[in-house]
């Protein structure tokens, strides 16, 4: 800029046929206009002249020429560029340096592009996908397995169990019964129908029974007192020709001397010691 008719507003010496800046309305002479407002350059401290480009970045300035990238000295000038603890990087060192890598692929995620964490890791958004059907997981729920994420639909569709009885996925908990996975609520008796998940229950032809329910079912009858022979661990009875008794009915029809361990005779339905039926 020249002027014929301003004088300098800091040392008042002409402008006629001088460049000057304006600030403030006012016309300042280059020299004084420099000393009095030009900006320190952070890489070199110089001021930045009005005659030079001044580059700005969150209140600091720079000469274009110092505008640099401080680990490969790439100029930034109208380039992305991302800055780690007030030190400017082009995005290629920055990531280098800072940027987290894909979970999933373990390529840089770019700083400015959008990621996903979970877990403490980090995925680009193209790869936080569910590994089954290749769709977006964004904020919706997942369940990961062997390091790899799955949406719920899908994940139940390959792994979770199924319950035996009502076929429902079973999501906690549950019964394992003859190699099958039971929710507790669907593990009862077969007859009556209580609830066996923590109490003691007996098998019979792969349906699990109620300690009760068996007796009265399908315990087998002592054949000397007619009473069902519990089957559970400590219930000890005495099978002879398809024929079972208690333990301690298990004596001789006709003295009453308990044969268990012991030699004895039958006649007809009864049981007999040696003595008895010897005589």
């Amino acid at each position: 800029m020249t002027s014929s008719h301003m004088d300098c507003h800091f040392c008042l010496q002409p402008l006629r046929g001088r460049k000057y800046a304006l600030r403030d309305e006012n016309a300042y002479c280059v020299p004084c206009y420099d000393s009095l407002y030009a900006n320190p350059c952070e890489e070199c401290k110089q001021p930045i002249e009005c005659s030079s480009k001044d580059l700005a970045y969150k209140g600091r300035h720079w000469h274009e020429g110092c505008f640099r990238c401080a680990k490969c000295s790439r100029s930034l000038v109208e380039k992305p560029f991302a800055a780690k603890d007030e030190v400017l990087l082009c995005t290629e060192c920055y990531s280098d340096e800072y940027s987290s890598k894909c979970f999933h692929c373990q390529k840089t995620i770019m700083p400015g592009s959008r990621k996903m964490e979970f877990k403490g890791s980090s995925w680009h958004e193209s790869c936080f996908v569910c590994q089954y059907c290749q769709q977006p997981l964004g904020t919706k729920p997942l369940i990961i397995k062997d390091n790899e994420n799955y949406c719920v639909p899908c994940f139940e569709k390959q792994f979770a169990h199924h319950c035996y009885a009502c076929k429902k996925v079973i999501t906690s908990g549950g019964v394992a019964y003859h190699d099958q996975p039971w929710h507790k609520e669907c593990f009862v008796c077969a007859v009556c129908n209580t609830q066996l998940s923590g109490r003691r229950f007996i098998s019979k032809d792969e349906y699990p029974y109620c300690v009760d329910c068996f007796s009265k079912f399908h315990a087998k009858k002592c054949a000397a007192c007619k009473k069902p022979i519990a089957a559970l661990g400590g219930a000890k009875y005495i099978s002879f020709e398809e024929r079972q008794w208690h333990g301690e009915c298990f004596s001789c029809a006709k003295c009453s001397v308990s044969l268990v361990g012991q030699e004895f005779l039958t006649r007809q339905d009864d049981i007999l010691c040696h003595k008895c039926g010897s005589a």
